[in-house]
């Protein structure tokens, strides 16, 4: 098991600041990896959220199983009682979703403010999610629909930039970062398998080894046939098979390692969620 490195006081500093923007806004759009729907997702979200609607969104399923994420859809709005949808980064047909749940998300509050006399305003949206997520990403759409940056806000806050995405949402252009605190080093490994952690925090050849564990167990035909590989799923066959041989008759393992985390971030070697919903759903159960 590789054993990756965390740094408390990151951590400590990105809660406060997340809390910050959190606390500026009507709703928070939630982006998770619907390679791993549940590694990416912060352990205590709803603590750290408040009772901030919300709307999931499973990012990168371009790169994820379909079926797998039609039952991930399922189980998190069942246990979140959130809308859930998926996105990709290649395809703009999902901005007037987001756009649609996000304003029949913030409308309570809304109807709250009219109901005490105000005029109604712009819902008021943070993007949030664990690093390399896919964040940017909903953001550069959501901004590329509405152009119109509209500057700081009277009683809201002088450091941040607000856009206009439409008449009745205005989004924070700065994504809020979860900050990786993992104590589960399973789930840990798997932010390294989707590049959500920085490189100096695990080793390379740990990680793409595991990776390739999971993936026989769960997609073994796939690996089998994009490597060319009989039964080993170790980075030494998969080197063999590349015939990457170096000093004494030695498989490259550094560059294999470098190469299989590429080839399945990438989405090379096929369309793979690594997360298990039927444990999680057993786990619920009971």
């Amino acid at each position: 098991m590789a054993h990756i490195h965390w740094y408390p006081g990151h951590i400590a500093k990105a809660e406060k600041k997340l809390k910050e923007l959190i606390n500026l806004v009507d709703v928070v759009i939630e982006v998770i990896d619907a390679r791993i729907p549940q590694s990416s997702v912060y352990p205590n979200i709803e603590k750290l959220l408040g009772e901030k609607p919300r709307l999931i969104v499973l990012n990168k399923s371009d790169l994820a199983d379909d079926a797998q994420t039609k039952i991930w859809k399922k189980y998190f709005e069942a246990k979140t009682g959130y809308p859930v949808i998926s996105s990709c980064a290649s395809k703009n047909n999902d901005i007037s979703i987001i756009v649609n749940k996000v304003i029949e998300l913030a409308k309570p509050k809304i109807d709250k403010l009219v109901a005490k006399g105000l005029l109604p305003r712009p819902a008021r949206v943070v993007v949030v999610g664990m690093p390399n997520v896919g964040k940017s990403s909903i953001i550069n759409k959501l901004i590329k629909k509405g152009k119109t940056k509209v500057g700081a806000k009277a009683g809201v806050t002088r450091q941040q930039q607000w856009v206009r995405v439409n008449p009745k949402i205005d989004l924070l252009d700065t994504p809020g970062i979860i900050p990786l605190k993992q104590e589960d080093q399973l789930k840990a490994g798997k932010l390294a398998m989707v590049n959500s952690v920085s490189e100096n925090a695990y080793e390379n050849e740990e990680v793409a080894q595991e990776l390739l564990d999971i993936l026989k167990d769960k997609y073994p035909d796939e690996v089998k046939s994009y490597y060319k590989l009989e039964d080993d799923f170790s980075l030494s066959a998969v080197a063999k098979s590349r015939n990457w041989i170096v000093k004494n008759n030695e498989p490259d393992i550094p560059r294999t390692a470098v190469m299989v985390l590429t080839d399945f971030r990438d989405g090379r070697i096929g369309k793979f969620t690594l997360d298990e919903t039927e444990i999680l759903e057993n786990k619920d159960a009971n």
